[in-house]
């Protein structure tokens, strides 16, 4: 497995790429913008896009998918509750191309060698997602490196975002985070540095 990460757009989105490196199909998860370096990077690399899997269905982690699904073809997967106009605002709504495949709580997503498993982690947004593959995590903007994503937006809710984080902390071992901005991290390092994620662990949340 490879995983290649292409900030995009003015918020600086994390695009993550991530292929098969024995038949170079791949996944493109959270195309916020900039189609063209997307598309660029797989030409370049021989990469197939097979799916395109979105954490969430706000703007800045959907701008390119409908270019991106176009010209490749790729399905599209994500939860129900942030298609359409479900998050409560047009400006968070992300209506997603006819066809598109909704994604729940224990559903997996195969690329060629590649298995992604899918855990409802809502709270920014309603319909968030995080993706597990291996040792990796891609948390969309649930958990960030020593921060968590914002719930003031329309459909946010601290609380799920809380029992979001608390059952990413439980999971056993450690993992490899990639967030939807900023830096990566590993699991482990948020549990023992994340004031969200301490301030459960004194609560008993996990």
């Amino acid at each position: 497995m490879h995983i290649k990460c292409i900030p995009v757009g003015h918020l600086m989105t994390n695009c993550y790429i991530v292929a098969d490196e024995d038949t170079l199909g791949c996944a493109v998860i959270d195309p916020g913008d900039e189609s063209n370096t997307i598309l660029y990077y797989l030409e370049d690399n021989h990469l197939t896009c097979k799916a395109i899997l979105l954490t969430h269905g706000h703007y800045d982690h959907v701008g390119a998918v409908d270019a991106i699904h176009e010209e490749t073809g790729a399905p599209v997967y994500m939860h129900e509750a942030d298609a359409g106009n479900a998050v409560g605002s047009d400006a968070f709504a992300y209506s997603p191309p006819e066809g598109s495949i909704m994604l729940h709580e224990g559903s997996e997503v195969k690329v060629d060698g590649l298995t992604f498993r899918v855990m409802e982690t809502p709270g920014h947004t309603p319909g968030g997602l995080t993706y597990v593959i291996e040792n990796a995590l891609f948390t969309g903007d649930t958990l960030f490196r020593g921060s968590c994503g914002r719930t003031d937006f329309p459909g946010g809710d601290m609380e799920q975002e809380l029992r979001s984080l608390a059952r990413l902390a439980k999971l056993e071992g450690d993992y490899e985070v990639y967030p939807g901005h900023m830096e990566f991290s590993t699991l482990e390092f948020e549990r023992r540095y994340n004031p969200y994620l301490t301030a459960m662990q004194r609560r008993g949340m996990f």
